[in-house]
């Protein structure tokens, strides 16, 4: 029998004991982008793609100053925006996105960034993780789980799924993910996977998962 395959007949880790342990670990879990508003959080959530949210902190501490309103974004002069973004990489693309969506913003929204999943996956460079993301942070909305990298990968390692697509993962884990703990779950697995549960190299002795983890000392 292979690794792979014993490790998936495995039980998964308990769900409300992985929540409890990073908790605990973790009490300041949230998203690391700098936002104070709903337009502030899509844009920089957009701007996180194929980024660090280091880089993109630096990009939008003057970017929001320039750009306060989905208006300002739908009237601002491409080439600009372009170069105001540019150290994020894909710049031109995300660029584009932005002002498309802020062209919706205002035609569609008045201005305002909708509430429901349907209608923010419905603008230009929106998908389902960038929805999730405002959904719940700027909203309260639990809807769904944020599946970035992090959560990929430690999701895995913890048996909770054993797809590889987003959106498929996303559905395993909202089969076992409390609604209420669904925003919260997506940041305590991030905070994980960047500090212990690495990807080239997890600190496995150290983890504070690695009673229930059923990949403890073996990834």
């Amino acid at each position: 029998m292979s690794e792979q395959a014993e490790h998936y007949e495995r039980s998964p880790a308990p769900i409300g004991e992985v929540i409890s342990y990073l908790k605990e670990a973790y009490p300041d879990a949230k998203t690391e982008l700098y936002w104070s508003d709903p337009l502030q959080l899509l844009v920089a959530t957009m701007l996180s793609a194929q980024s660090t949210d280091v880089r993109v902190n630096q990009v939008t501490q003057g970017l929001f100053e320039r750009y306060r309103t989905a208006e300002d974004y739908a009237r601002a002069d491409l080439a600009d925006l372009e170069e105001e973004i540019r150290s994020v990489g894909f710049f031109r693309n995300k660029a584009r996105a932005i002002q498309g969506m802020a062209h919706v913003l205002v035609e569609e929204h008045g201005g305002e960034v909708p509430r429901t999943m349907g209608e923010l996956v419905a603008l230009p460079g929106v998908g389902r993780k960038t929805a999730n993301v405002v959904l719940g942070n700027a909203f309260d909305v639990n809807e769904g789980v944020v599946v970035d990298t992090h959560v990929r990968r430690v999701s895995k390692r913890l048996g909770l799924t054993r797809e590889h697509d987003p959106e498929k993962i996303e559905r395993d884990l909202l089969e076992v993910v409390p609604e209420e703990e669904r925003t919260l779950f997506s940041h305590l697995l991030i905070f994980h996977g960047r500090r212990v549960c690495k990807s080239r190299k997890p600190d496995c002795p150290n983890c504070i998962l690695n009673q229930v983890c059923p990949s403890a000392f073996e990834v």
